[in-house]
């Protein structure tokens, strides 16, 4: 099989041809858990493959977390097919992507860098705060797209000092609370006294902190924005690896378009020839 290894500030995703490599779609779970191994295989927080649309789109993508669970859209995995999309002659300059939460469109800015229109917020509770180890947790819950990919916006003063071990356990915990029955994908953030939004993702599906995660930056964007705390215009958050940027329009307190915009990164391409494949 031939592969490409990319990245989305730093959110790394394996991608496939199932156009040429014709997988059978119940074969990706355990293919995913294999290849997404970073002691024994490739290493990624996902794998994602290119497939024929079922509706009007240039391509559908499959994408499946580390677990191998389905994941019903990634806004860094987006950018990257839609550069993979491109770069490989399946789309022009804008990609029209068929994900499992609904159609998205995607826009090459530059060489690298890829912008996504994300699903629209199909699911908004700005008040939604959680017990956690008898502590109270202030929280916001978003899901985008049909069916929602769910997102627990959580902030947390003084984020960038939190012991890795404390931040985990709590990201682990609101991730399987019984508050969010699809589990939820921890978003956790501070903003910090010059501004800088600096975020963390506990990732429902890889079981751990990945170094970026679109979606959700998009909902800590649109959750700032419908409470007044920013206007959706660039708003630019910094995470482990590297910034993104989102813009929000809202119309009568609902978000009507979010669009997140940020680097491509091709690290990779070659042929696997894992012996242990299942």
């Amino acid at each position: 099989m031939q592969f490409w290894k990319m990245n989305g500030a730093g959110n790394d995703f394996i991608i496939l041809n199932n156009l040429r490599e014709n997988i059978p779609e119940d074969r990706f779970p355990a293919l995913a858990r294999r290849l997404c191994d970073r002691r024994r295989s490739i290493g990624a927080d996902g794998l994602m493959a290119v497939d024929r649309p079922t509706i009007d789109a240039d391509f559908r993508m499959l994408f499946f977390n580390s677990d191998g669970s389905v994941g019903e859209m990634c806004g860094n995995g987006a950018r990257c097919i839609c550069r993979y999309g491109h770069d490989n002659g399946l789309a022009g300059e804008v990609q029209r992507v068929q994900t499992t939460a609904g159609p998205i469109t995607g826009r090459r800015v530059d060489r690298r860098r890829y912008q996504v229109r994300l699903n629209d917020p199909t699911v908004v509770e700005l008040d939604c705060p959680v017990e956690v180890d008898g502590e109270r947790w202030p929280c916001a819950y978003l899901e985008l797209g049909s069916p929602g990919l769910p997102h627990a916006v959580v902030p947390v003063p003084g984020l960038r000092d939190w012991p890795e071990e404390k931040l985990f356990r709590l990201g682990e915990k609101l991730c399987h609370h019984p508050a969010f029955p699809k589990g939820a994908n921890v978003n956790f953030y501070d903003v910090q006294p010059d501004g800088t939004i600096w975020e963390r993702t506990f990732e429902r599906g890889v079981e751990g902190f990945t170094h970026a995660c679109g979606t959700g930056t998009g909902c800590v964007a649109a959750a700032l924005t419908l409470r007044g705390e920013r206007d959706g215009r660039d708003v630019r958050v910094q995470m482990t690896g590297g910034e993104l940027a989102i813009d929000v329009r809202t119309e009568g307190g609902r978000v009507t378009e979010l669009t997140l915009t940020g680097p491509t990164n091709v690290v990779a391409k070659g042929e696997i020839t894992d012996e242990e494949l299942p």
